[in-house]
Formats: structure tokens, C-alpha cells, sequence
């Protein structure tokens, strides 16, 4: 249990410093692309209905990417990857900002602003939990389907709580697996 409270920022910040000094037309590039990749991905989701949804999930990665490289970087990258839903499929706009999108975006900044495994997947998983309540009682949007909805009292809350850190931690920890392979 002691390696959720390790220091892992180290990663983040190398890879950071390298991006930071790129040309501002590398740097465009660089987040124009990873944002396709993200938009392509997600929307596999409702083009591809059954094979679609193990690979949507994987839209995150870029998110999480682009936030590490630069802050600035990355919530162009998180709009520019919405817009461009807009055109490839336009039902994923409403999932992608409130689940995948925000996991990306609460787990790349906590790259730069927290330093432990815990903190990070916490933060993630905090994003996650409050887009999806955004949806759910907001929007009234069944994002995790027609039978789960909040109604249905505090095992309902306390499942959705768990999935988010379930799978806040599976994304910090591949994020950790693939800084560590970028860094080298």
C-alpha cells in the first residue's frame, strides 16, 4: 500500500520540459494530432456499437498526453477534440466532456499540481465521479445505461464512486507506465 504515496511526478515533469521547448508550430501539431486520435477513438463508441465500447475508454490517453506536455496545451487539445466531435459523431459530444474527456484532464493536471500515486488517482477519480453525476442528475442523461440511475438510492451512488477510482487508478498507473517508456 505504500507505493500509492511514492512521488511519481518526476515523469511528468521531464516530459513537460521537453515539449515546453519545442517550436509553437511542433507544439500546434502535436496537439491537433493526439486531439484526432482522441476524437477518432471515442467515437468508435457510436460508430462501432459492440467493439466500440472497449475502445472508446482509450480516448483518455490523449487527453491525459496532451495535459502532461502543457496545461495550455491541453484544454485546446480537450475543446478542439469536442469540436471536432461535433462533425465525426455528434451523440458522443454529451459523454466525452462530463467521463473520458474530464478523467483526462483531472489526471494530466495532477500530473503537474500533486505528487503521489493516491492524490493523482483521487483527483482523477473525483473528476470522473463528478462528471458523471453531471450527467446523471443534470442532464439526466443515463450515461452507464437505462438501468443505473441515482434513484435507486446509495448502493447506486457508492458503485458509481467505486468505478470512478477503480478506473482513475487503472488509467494513473498506465500513465505511469507509458511516461516512463516516453521518457526514455
Amino acid at each position: 500500500m505504500m507505493f500509492l504515496l511514492q512521488p511519481i511526478a518526476k515523469h511528468a515533469k521531464a516530459i513537460s520540459n521537453t515539449f515546453i521547448q519545442a517550436s509553437i508550430p511542433k507544439k500546434v501539431a502535436i496537439t491537433a494530432l493526439l486531439s484526432g486520435v482522441s476524437a477518432i477513438i471515442q467515437s468508435a463508441g457510436g460508430l462501432i456499437p459492440a467493439v466500440g465500447l472497449f475502445i472508446s475508454p482509450f480516448a483518455t490517453a490523449p487527453i491525459i498526453l496532451m495535459m502532461i506536455l502543457t496545461v495550455r496545451y491541453g484544454f485546446v487539445g480537450y475543446f478542439l477534440t469536442i469540436f471536432l466531435l461535433f462533425f465525426i459523431q455528434p451523440s458522443e459530444v454529451i459523454v466525452f466532456p462530463f467521463t473520458t474527456g474530464l478523467l483526462g484532464i483531472g489526471i494530466g493536471l495532477s500530473f503537474h499540481i500533486l505528487n503521489s500515486r493516491l492524490s493523482i488517482i483521487l483527483a482523477g477519480a473525483g473528476a470522473l465521479f463528478a462528471g458523471i453525476l453531471i450527467l446523471m442528475l443534470g442532464l439526466r442523461f443515463p450515461v452507464l445505461g437505462p438501468s443505473v440511475y441515482l434513484g435507486a438510492g446509495l448502493r447506486t451512488f457508492l458503485f458509481i464512486a467505486l468505478f470512478s477510482f477503480l478506473y482513475s487508478w487503472i488509467w494513473v498507473e498506465l500513465s505511469i507506465f507509458l511516461l516512463k517508456r516516453l521518457r526514455r
